[in-house]
């Protein structure tokens, strides 16, 4: 249980720093196309990626505690 608790906090860190990366436009994948979804320059993802981050940060060190 605590491996799996670990490797979900890992993921979540990752995937938060993507997420908060392309929302403040310092990674441009996938490369924007007009008419379509992107989070790409879009600042609401700073911070739903740092909140998904700092999930993944409190996962990680309940993993390490017990």
């Amino acid at each position: 249980m605590r491996g799996l608790l670990l490797i979900v906090g890992l993921l979540a860190i990752v995937a938060g720093l993507f997420f908060a990366g392309q929302g403040a436009g310092y990674i441009h994948y996938p490369p924007v196309q007009p008419g379509h979804f992107t989070m790409v320059d879009n600042s609401k993802w700073i911070y739903y990626g740092g909140g998904i981050a700092v999930i993944g940060l409190i996962l990680a060190f309940l993993s390490r505690r017990r």
